[in-house]
């Protein structure tokens, strides 16, 4: 075979390596998406006094002595109804902070439905805070599409957020996820998206509590 004729079986190998390594360049940085948080908060960093163990699964927890109240957390929801946390207390409440536009968000909100029915009669209330979406009806499709139950704050700009005191387990990023125990106090949060395995994880040490 001459030189010539063996000149475009090379140049169309390079071409198919090269589109087989730009796949999968494209592949690894999508999944490296998914288990990344969305963006830092920047909005209440954990400066100051803490009383909390990061457990080596990203979770941090605090004994029940060493626990934060939880703030305010009411107002509107996604679907224009009226919220107050605190209503919830004497029930384990799971809060979720999202996004519409987040892709870690967009993976873990089945298996947060998931564990909220598995959960929901056994006194476990979900609550998500719909944050940096500008408008209610991204928040709404959210649910729509992922069959989301439980409701959600509308807090586009982040206020309540910034209601957690510095040096509590607050919320940094998005997602994070926070538990409140029966009492109303900050049990754990992560910064992370959570599998349903570790959002169980995370809860259900709280719910054992007498």
């Amino acid at each position: 075979m001459s030189a010539a004729s063996r000149a475009p079986q090379r140049s169309s190998r390079t071409r198919t390596a090269r589109s087989r390594a730009a796949v999968f360049a494209a592949t690894a940085a999508a999944a490296a998406l998914t288990l990344s948080a969305c963006s830092s908060g920047g909005t209440s960093g954990g400066g100051g006094q803490t009383n909390f163990v990061m457990g080596k699964n990203g979770i941090a927890t605090a004994d029940k002595g060493e626990r934060a109240d939880a703030p305010d957390l009411s107002g509107e929801t996604v679907d224009g109804k009226q919220l107050d946390v605190a209503g919830f207390k004497g029930k384990v409440v799971v809060i979720n902070v999202w996004g519409s536009w987040c892709p870690p968000c967009r993976a873990e909100a089945p298996g947060f439905e998931k564990v909220y029915q598995e959960l929901k009669g056994q006194g476990v209330q979900f609550v998500g805070i719909n944050t940096r979406d500008t408008s209610t009806g991204p928040a709404r499709a959210f649910d729509e599409e992922f069959g989301i139950s439980y409701p959600s704050l509308y807090d586009p700009t982040g206020k309540l957020m910034l209601r957690f005191k510095k040096g509590t387990l607050n919320p940094q990023s998005i997602p994070s996820t926070l538990v409140i125990d029966r009492t109303g106090k900050i049990a754990a949060r992560t910064l992370q998206p959570l599998s349903e395995d570790k959002l169980r994880t995370m809860i259900k040490p709280v719910l054992a509590e007498k």
